[in-house]
């Protein structure tokens, strides 16, 4: 069994714009290890979002290979595209994209009861992510009462419920001010360590990427 949770090989997107072909990931080949962070730099426009939708089998369009888990993706139909990303992956976005009229546990709940987690084992396991995050006095507080970094607090949370073998991260703090950014961060990368998931994370910040196991760079589509 490879110790590999991303395998990716010649990764391609392209997109017409104008009758003119712009050209954004020009083969990319990368490997992230189980319970290894690697962070993807790269300014605003470098494919950073295209390639995370492409492993996060969001959207189609893309020629090459993706393996997750151990297992060959991309010539997968829509279920079971839907099947892997809730069986093996979770995600945090740049906007934490919570469900207004349910709790802060019921957040974290939910997408272990789609999983088919037992209510009481998903209550169970909400609640303690959530007070590993600094949330266990904030349970049952709806998004709407909870500030900025207390929310993406909760997205970390739910994306990792499930206990994924990767999470992908887009911007996971850019919508926080710095110090915020710096706190919610740090408490991301130590729960996904702790939970000993793999991480996949989308930045333009430096000191953020420092922060990860490994820096690559996309640069004219490709990685460095």
């Amino acid at each position: 069994m490879s110790d590999r949770v991303l395998s990716v090989r010649e990764l391609t997107r392209s997109f017409e714009q104008g009758g003119v072909t712009i050209d954004v990931l020009r083969g990319v080949d990368l490997d992230i290890g189980k319970g290894e962070i690697v962070s993807l730099l790269g300014p605003s426009g470098s494919g950073k979002s295209t390639m995370l939708q492409a492993v996060g089998l969001l959207e189609g369009g893309f020629g090459g290979s993706i393996e997750i888990d151990g297992v060959q993706v991309v010539e997968m139909n829509g279920d079971a595209r839907t099947t892997v990303r809730r069986e093996h992956m979770g995600f945090v976005y740049q906007f934490h994209h919570l469900l207004p009229d349910f709790s802060a546990r019921e957040n974290v709940v939910i997408p272990q009861l789609i999983y088919g987690t037992e209510t009481d084992a998903a209550e169970a396991r909400a609640s303690e992510l959530l007070d590993r995050l600094g949330l266990g006095h904030r349970l049952d507080h709806r998004p709407s009462a909870l500030s900025g970094g207390e929310q993406q607090r909760v997205a970390v949370a739910r994306a990792l419920a499930n206990r994924p073998a990767l999470v992908l991260a887009d911007e996971p703090t850019g919508n926080l001010d710095e110090a915020t950014a710096d706190v919610v961060l740090g408490e991301f990368l130590s729960l996904v360590r702790e939970e000993g998931s793999a991480a996949l994370i989308a930045t333009h910040n430096e000191r953020l990427a420092a922060k990860t196991d490994r820096m690559v760079r996309l640069h004219e589509g490709r990685l460095q």
